[in-house]
């Protein structure tokens, strides 16, 4: 068998990005009668922020065209995402897809070795993704740091909450919608995983025109009222107890906040039976709910793999001075494997390639994903067998990487 895998660009014609999306449709089910089939792009006029990677099996070309069928392709989205306090690189993988016959092959790896490769060398830092098949990507160097929840509780149950006094609700308008990404990022970046919500593939007025409201929690300062919270929310057809209002965001700096707009979601009660929120755990607005604040009826994992490791270090935010050599191992891309020592040094930090320490501890390429995300601390990663050797860099490494939960917002 002779493949090819290479950057899908203008020079491509109409047939391949048609190739393309019939084998997302093949993978993921018929393309949703209520959206419209994309079309071809114009030559150089692939979106912002977004590129495609494909393979083609050169072995069997088309009889009536002479060119190879299209048999595997990934998309990969430029975000970037808080960790540690900074804003770090992340190209989000997403519509990967292979052809039937083709299955089990590992034309993944190769595919996800050319688009890597290309990223890394156009800046990308970290790569992420949502999987349908997490043992996939974890032969490629992810691990599930997260998943974005769906959680369902009735509407009834918030009607026991009390509103403070000083928290006032009003509708959010379009002059609005600086204050609320200035909330939003105001929580997210004290979290490791969540999308910054910045650059080409984010448009902030689409946060108004995709729900039925945003519902904006206010508090008095001493210059003026600011927003402490905001929740939007989708109201859905029809009125009855099998209803559910769906609420995409509710982000709350206070806990008079969570209350108001916990409570304001509430009042749908009398027309909808459940509200459904999309979170992450441990949601802390949901500590002010009454009970167990809800049922999970959906989920979806989050992996992340480091790509550059100097990179994924350098812009974070480290209060603690120390030196740490390690070795990663197990990355059959070859991006992050080897012997490196981490330094930190008046809170700047640096990665660099060593020729190795006989007492280094080594971490797995899927356990350096989860101490860097902060979703397990060393102990943890000892039990799971993702970090072996000397114990005696634990404790830093815990502190420089721990005390930030793992969230998510935004599926792609």
């Amino acid at each position: 068998m002779t493949l090819s895998t290479r950057r899908l660009g203008p020079d491509d014609s109409a047939a391949v990005h048609d190739a393309s999306v019939a084998l997302g449709v093949e993978a993921f089910g018929s393309w949703p009668a209520h959206l419209p089939r994309p079309s071809a792009p114009a030559p150089g006029a692939w979106p912002d922020g977004v590129a495609m990677w494909a393979t083609f099996d050169e072995a069997h070309p088309d009889p009536a065209t002479g060119e190879p069928p299209l048999v595997a392709r990934v998309r990969t989205h430029d975000y970037t995402s808080w960790f540690g306090g900074a804003a770090i690189p992340t190209s989000g993988y997403a519509g990967v897809a292979v052809a039937v016959e083709h299955r089990g092959a590992g034309l993944l790896a190769d595919l996800f070795r050319a688009s890597l490769t290309d990223l890394v060398a156009e800046g990308a830092v970290l790569s992420s993704l949502f999987p349908t098949a997490p043992g996939i990507y974890r032969r490629l160097g992810y691990e599930t740091v997260t998943a974005l929840d769906e959680l369902e509780l009735p509407a009834a149950s918030l009607s026991g909450l009390r509103p403070e006094p000083e928290v006032r609700l009003r509708r959010a308008g379009l002059a609005d919608l600086p204050a609320v990404a200035a909330t939003y990022d105001a929580w997210a970046r004290l979290q490791n995983g969540p999308l910054t919500r910045r650059g080409p593939l984010f448009r902030i007025e689409k946060l108004l025109n995709d729900v039925t409201g945003v519902t904006l929690a206010e508090v008095d300062g001493p210059d003026g009222s600011r927003v402490v919270g905001y929740a939007s929310w989708e109201r859905g057809s029809g009125y009855g107890p099998d209803k559910v209002l769906t609420v995409p965001d509710l982000v709350a700096l206070t806990p008079g906040a969570a209350r108001a707009l916990w409570r304001a979601v509430g009042t749908f009660a009398p027309v909808t039976g459940r509200i459904r929120v999309s979170t992450s755990e441990p949601d802390t607005t949901r500590l002010v709910l009454p009970g167990t604040g809800g049922d999970r009826v959906a989920t979806h994992p989050y992996m992340l793999r480091v790509l550059d490791l100097p990179g994924a270090v350098a812009p974070r935010t480290f209060t603690v001075d120390g030196r740490v050599d390690l070795a990663v191992a197990g990355d059959v891309l070859g991006l992050v494997d080897g012997s490196w020592r981490l330094e930190v040094s008046g809170g700047v930090a640096q990665a660099r390639r060593t020729d190795g320490s006989a007492d280094a501890p080594t971490l797995s390429v899927q356990g350096l994903a989860l101490l860097y995300a902060g979703t397990l601390g060393t102990a943890n990663l000892r039990l799971a067998g993702h970090l072996t050797g000397p114990a005696h860099a634990d404790t830093l490494l815990d502190l420089w990487f721990g005390g930030r939960q793992v969230h998510v917002r935004d599926s792609f």
